[in-house]
């Protein structure tokens, strides 16, 4: 029986899932009567990790952006992982705009992780390395409460946990 367990926090997406999230999105878009004519549409493009969102007006595209993030839940992608940037009018009265995928942990993001168990009291030791934390203690059920209190923060990025052990 080990001694230490650990666990990573990091974040990522899983960008065959992204893809899927993005091609039922375009084909709701396509069926639905709203979009009857539109030229809305969503390009992902895996070699920059980035997305981006065309259509006709500007609420057209908040209903695109709505659609998109519904199917993100329902393949358990959080809306955390797009970085909307900014609205830009394109050719012929179009708008689009970009969101950048986010991936891999900040480190202003990571820091708040580490300094909010130490303050925390737990058991447990918590270290920087690369994108990620990585917790580790003697005790499992300190290790759970570490999680409940990285669940428990508001951060600016989806958090998953792997490498448990």
């Amino acid at each position: 029986m080990a001694d230490v367990f650990s666990f990573d926090a990091v974040s990522e997406v899983d960008l065959q899932e992204l893809d899927n999230a993005v091609n039922q999105a375009m084909k709701e878009i396509g069926q639905r009567y709203d979009f009857k004519g539109s030229i809305s549409k969503i390009e992902l493009k895996k070699a920059t990790k980035e997305l981006e969102l065309i259509s006709d007006n500007e609420s057209r595209l908040t209903a695109v952006v709505d659609i998109l993030r519904g199917k993100l839940i329902k393949r358990n992608i959080s809306p955390k992982a797009l970085d909307l940037q900014k609205l830009e009018a394109a050719f012929s009265g179009t708008v689009n705009q970009k969101a950048k995928i986010v991936s891999g942990m900040p480190m202003e993001e990571a820091k708040e992780i580490v300094k909010k168990i130490k303050d925390s009291k737990l058991k447990v030791q918590a270290s920087i390395a690369d994108e990620k934390v990585r917790v580790s203690g003697k005790d499992k059920d300190d290790l759970q409460a570490a999680m409940q209190l990285i669940r428990s923060m508001d951060l600016k990025v989806a958090v998953q946990f792997n490498n448990f052990r």
